[in-house]
């Protein structure tokens, strides 16, 4: 039997959210109704908000969530009622192109779930990243569940959902980073701080971390930044080479997304060294830069989308890392809030107050 639930939905391009009545569907083949406990407030769904990802409102917005998984639909088999998993909008197929080269993390036909979710008058609603979790339940596909420790903070580990994945992976996944490596990030937000967490999971020994605010600056000191450069105090490219012995770092990640950092992070980085972009440019962005440039520092320029992770294989193992307090997740939890306080923390957002704030039902 369907059931009535509260989300926060975006109506309209810019306008402030609300909370209403949705209709959630019992699950069909292949899909699953998932309790929510909590979902982190992430840029992405206020990208949504202003139109920035596309216009099919209404949104029903969140994504970055962990909870109890109520009911399945025939033919599920990877999870059961009862299981605590964590929610994902990689749901790989395992027959496109690139799960059948190995490389699943890439896949190219994920799935989500084939029926909508609606407001009461039965307008079809556009869940964000095929998730829409900030609601008390919310219908995905089977595959976007991921089965995790049940002992876990879901306010933690529920961030894993999105932007810490992102970070985490941009560092291990994509940089490869490795031990004795220097790093610098460039962009100290929550996907930023999360690469510099996953730079010291690999054992780097020097980690750079670049920003414009003293504050955000301190708080990846916490997370495990070795060095802290603000970059309206000089040039950050010469700075990273002053701590990396003029060399430039092995790996530099840029978590902001726009040309003027990712060249920051092109001439930052050692020669053959990696550069990761994972913060996202807008359409618009373009960048212009002698060719010469490419050829003669060799290397690699990688992008990252969402870590390049496979949550299957990287959610269960880092959990266990911030079970055995190996991965500090909780530092990542600037507030918990109630579902009618997302529109304030997309101010607090918006204005760099946070790095994260989680709705906790």
């Amino acid at each position: 039997m369907a059931q009535n639930v509260r989300g926060v939905i975006a109506r309209a391009k810019g306008q402030p959210v609300s909370v209403e009545t949705i209709v959630i569907p019992d699950p069909g083949p292949g899909e699953a109704v998932v309790k929510v406990q909590s979902c982190g407030v992430c840029h992405t769904d206020l990208h949504y908000r202003e139109g920035g990802i596309n216009d099919e409102f209404p949104f029903l917005l969140g994504h970055e969530a962990a909870g109890i998984v109520e009911t399945v639909g025939e033919g599920v088999t990877n999870i059961e009622p009862g299981d605590f998993v964590i929610l994902n909008w990689r749901a790989v197929c395992g027959r496109c192109r690139a799960c059948l080269k190995g490389k699943p993390w890439y896949c190219f036909d994920t799935h989500n779930a084939a029926q909508p979710m609606t407001l009461e008058d039965g307008t079809p609603l556009s869940p964000a990243l095929g998730i829409g979790a900030f609601a008390e339940k919310t219908l995905v596909h089977s595959g976007q569940c991921t089965k995790v420790d049940p002992e876990a903070s879901p306010t933690a580990v529920g961030l894993l959902g999105c932007g810490v994945m992102a970070g985490l992976g941009a560092a291990l996944n994509t940089g490869g980073v490795s031990r004795g490596d220097t790093v610098a990030v460039i962009g100290c937000g929550g996907v930023g701080d999360a690469a510099i967490a996953g730079s010291k999971l690999a054992g780097a020994t020097t980690i750079i971390a670049v920003d414009v605010d003293d504050r955000k600056l301190e708080w990846a000191k916490g997370i495990g930044a070795t060095h802290t450069i603000n970059a309206k105090s000089g040039d950050p490219v010469e700075a990273i080479k002053e701590l990396t012995g003029g060399f430039g770092a092995d790996v530099v990640i840029d978590a902001v997304g726009r040309p003027e950092t990712w060249k920051q992070a092109f001439y930052a980085r050692d020669l053959a060294g990696t550069v990761v972009l994972v913060g996202v440019p807008t359409p618009d962005m373009t960048i212009e830069m002698p060719l010469i440039d490419f050829f003669s520092r060799g290397g690699s320029l990688k992008s990252s989308w969402y870590g390049d992770c496979l949550p299957s294989r990287d959610f269960p193992y880092l959990v266990d890392l911030y079970r055995q307090g190996r991965l500090d997740l909780d530092a990542f939890v600037s507030e918990t809030i109630a579902l009618d306080g997302v529109e304030d923390a997309f101010d607090r957002m918006h204005h760099g107050d946070v790095l994260r704030s989680v709705v906790v039902f």
